[in-house]
């Protein structure tokens, strides 16, 4: 199991690798493999996207997006 912080490094590299999301309005919290996301995206995409960058990041087990979407 990957612990805490090698973890939260390796979402903040995909997050920050990704092209379809606005990284400075995003957060995201670790905890034992589940990864929260957070924060106000544009876009449905965006939203589903930065979903999709977490799928294949080693150590995540569950992603919960709580991401908001507005205009």
């Amino acid at each position: 199991m990957i612990d805490n912080t090698t973890l939260k490094q390796l979402v903040h590299k995909a997050i920050q690798s990704s092209p379809h999301v606005s990284r400075e309005r995003l957060r995201f919290e670790t905890h034992e493999g589940k990864v929260v996301l957070q924060g106000n995206l544009r876009s449905y995409f965006q939203k589903q996207m930065a979903q999709e960058a977490l799928r294949e990041v080693e150590g995540v087990t569950e992603i919960e997006n709580q991401i908001e979407v507005s205009w």
